[in-house]
């Protein structure tokens, strides 16, 4: 997964309608999508365009998809990455790199304060985690002070909000 820019898209009202649809059901289908459009929103479109809708949107990057495996099949870990700013510039980017591209990185962020790399990570097992952060260590320690880990135990909510999507705004 590569930094992405922000899409170029004008929401068009039939555009935040299905995003709160398939917000509250993603595996809803393009007719039953287009009867829901009709009969809640009164909204009078064709499947071929609710489903190329969701097209557009997709390969524009309005939204991405992601599988996710519920957490009895995995263990899921929050690492946070404090900076050792003496070895940053020759080796950030390897490091960034790594942790983004990795196969167990569900989701990986920047953010303020002491920690300001984030990632959401799954591992098949504790040793696993435990092994990733050792060669992780290994390879690009040089870079990193100190590594914080939690263990995440419940995922007790994961998914957009439908009415989240009432904010974007649309064309006019």
């Amino acid at each position: 997964m590569s930094m992405e820019r922000e899409p170029d898209w004008e929401f068009k009202e039939r555009d935040v309608v299905i995003l709160k649809e398939l917000a509250k059901n993603p595996q809803v289908s393009s007719r039953d999508l287009t009867d829901i459009l009709d009969q809640e929103y009164d909204i009078d479109v064709s499947h071929v365009t609710v489903s190329e809708s969701i097209r557009k949107m997709r390969d524009a990057g309005v939204f991405r998809e992601a599988i996710i495996p519920n957490e009895a099949y995995f263990i899921f870990a929050l690492m946070e990455f404090k900076f050792n700013p003496e070895h940053f510039a020759e080796g950030w980017r390897d490091a960034m790199e790594y942790i983004r591209d990795h196969e167990n990185t569900l989701f990986y962020f920047l953010s303020d304060g002491e920690y300001q790399w984030k990632s959401v990570m799954m591992f098949p097992s504790r040793q696993a985690e435990s092994q990733w952060i050792h060669n992780f260590y290994k390879d690009h320690g040089a870079v990193i002070s100190n590594i914080r880990n939690s263990v995440v135990t419940n995922v007790l909510h994961f998914g957009t909000n439908p009415e989240l999507f009432d904010a974007l705004p649309r064309e006019e």
